[in-house]
């Protein structure tokens, strides 16, 4: 399980940093469209705490990070190679994968430094509560880490782009969205951890069967 939940968390932050481009609005809430792909990552991450532990979910956020770097290498080269005379979307396509530099940083930083307060925080109440109120231990390091990852985010990418006050504008509107995101997908990380759990009892059992056959 721990192996499909951590390609689960690599392959959405690939998809998030290609999504990330488009801006879509809901009522008065204008969002990337990477939102919902980029929310998810905590969950799994919190999933994988939950029934793994905070060694295992740092490990995951290093995998994370190194796979981002891949897929931005990979992509940085596939944008220079020469275009072949049929292919007319050069431009395009630079624009919708290339990014920029400025928004890179962005999202690297704020990945780094969100994803690993998110643990630390999980982990401390978790240490307090044991399995008990995970919905508390979910919905409080969210609370937080959402909010500096957003903060972050918008304040490197567009820093010298927008006006402060639009900065500050955007930080608080994706801030209550994501926010409502997280409270939506409580829900799904009970039942995350319901079948991780499941599934690493019946390996364990599986393990000592075996060890006890080999003795």
């Amino acid at each position: 399980m721990l192996f499909y939940l951590t390609a689960l968390f690599s392959g959405l932050l690939v998809l998030s940093n290609i999504l990330g481009i488009k801006i879509f609005m809901i009522g008065s809430f204008m969002l990337p469209a990477a939102v919902l792909v980029y929310m998810l990552t905590f969950l799994v991450t919190d999933v994988i705490g939950e029934v793994y532990g905070k060694k295992t979910a740092k490990q995951t956020i290093r995998a994370g990070f190194i796979t981002q770097i891949i897929a931005l290498i990979f992509i940085y080269l596939a944008i220079e190679l020469p275009p072949a005379p049929a292919f007319g979307m050069q431009n395009e396509y630079e624009m919708i994968l290339g990014g920029s530099f400025q928004l890179i940083a962005a999202s690297l930083i704020s990945y780094v430094v969100s994803q690993n307060i998110d643990v630390h925080i999980f982990h401390r109440l978790k240490e307090r509560h044991g399995r008990e109120k995970l919905w508390l231990r979910n919905n409080a390091s969210a609370a937080v880490t959402q909010f500096v990852d957003t903060a972050l985010f918008i304040t490197i990418g567009f820093w010298g782009i927008m006006p402060f006050e639009v900065l500050i504008s955007m930080i608080f509107m994706q801030y209550i969205a994501k926010f409502i995101i997280v409270l939506l997908d409580t829900p799904i990380v009970y039942v995350l951890v319901y079948f991780a759990r499941k599934y690493q009892m019946k390996s364990d059992r599986s393990n000592s069967q075996n060890l006890a056959f080999d003795n």
